[in-house]
This record gives structure tokens, C-alpha cells and sequence, in this order.
């Protein structure tokens, strides 16, 4: 073994596709959005009532677990893993009846719903995008070798 090994990048790699690295600036943006409200949520319920303080606690734990998901999914996105798509769908498909329970409210939550449900919706174009795929390397059912 030779002391001087470097790892040599090939150089046929195709660049990201802007797509691909959208897709994972909004999934890493609902990452960091529920880290915040989980955060905000352990505070609160750290420093407010004791009768919510459980639940506040929890709730905000929760929160920040489930911040993981779209986290990984953008890093995957952003390394152009495969697997990362995955995720990255299913945190959207989450969002959504999220997002409509925030319209379904009489308060400053619509805003938070609209925005939700747009990121959600561009986030499940661009990941559902051809180019994404290909970028990827996911084959359809059937397509073995292509």
C-alpha cells in the first residue's frame, strides 16, 4: 500500500440538477422550521404553565425527531442519494393535511398554511421531476437495465 492514496473524483459526473438542489433547500427549510417550533414549543412549555408543561415538552421533542426526516432527506438530496427521495416524498405528503388544518384555522395560522402547502406541493414536483429521477439513478419498475 501506497502512502500518498487520494481519492480521485471521476470526471464524467453530471453536475446536480438545479431541481434536485431546490428540492432539497425546501426540504431543509421544513427541517429547520420544525427544529424552531420544536424548540420554541420545549421552551414554552419549560417557562409557561405547568398544566400544559408535559404535553409542551413532548410536543416539542417530537418536533425536533421528526425534524430528522427532512434533514437526511436534503443531505441525501444534496449527495445525490438514492434513497433520499423517499423521505423527502413522504415529508410532503405529511405536510399536507398539516397545511390544510392550518387553513381550516380563524387565526395568523392561514398564512403558515399557505406557505406550507405551496413548499409542499413545489417540493413534490421537483422531486417527482424526471431529471430529478435520472439525477438520482432511480429506474422505474421494470427498467433493470437501461
Amino acid at each position: 500500500m501506497s502512502s500518498e492514496q487520494t481519492s480521485v473524483a471521476p470526471e464524467t459526473a453530471a453536475p446536480r440538477p438545479r431541481r434536485l438542489t431546490y428540492a432539497a433547500a425546501l426540504a431543509a427549510l421544513e427541517g429547520l422550521a420544525l427544529v424552531v417550533g420544536g424548540v420554541w414549543m420545549l421552551v414554552l412549555g419549560i417557562t409557561g404553565d405547568p398544566d400544559d408543561r408535559q404535553s409542551a415538552v413532548t410536543g416539542g421533542v417530537t418536533l425536533i425527531v421528526l425534524a430528522l426526516l427532512p434533514l437526511l432527506a436534503a443531505r441525501g438530496l444534496l449527495g445525490l442519494r438514492s434513497w433520499s427521495r423517499g423521505p423527502a416524498v413522504i415529508t410532503q405528503i405529511m405536510a399536507l393535511p398539516v397545511a390544510y388544518n392550518l387553513l381550516q384555522a380563524d387565526s395568523m395560522a392561514i398564512p403558515a398554511g399557505i406557505a406550507l402547502a405551496a413548499v409542499a406541493v413545489a417540493s413534490l414536483v421537483l422531486l417527482v421531476n424526471g431529471e430529478t429521477t435520472r439525477a438520482l439513478g432511480i429506474r422505474g419498475p421494470g427498467r433493470t437495465s437501461e
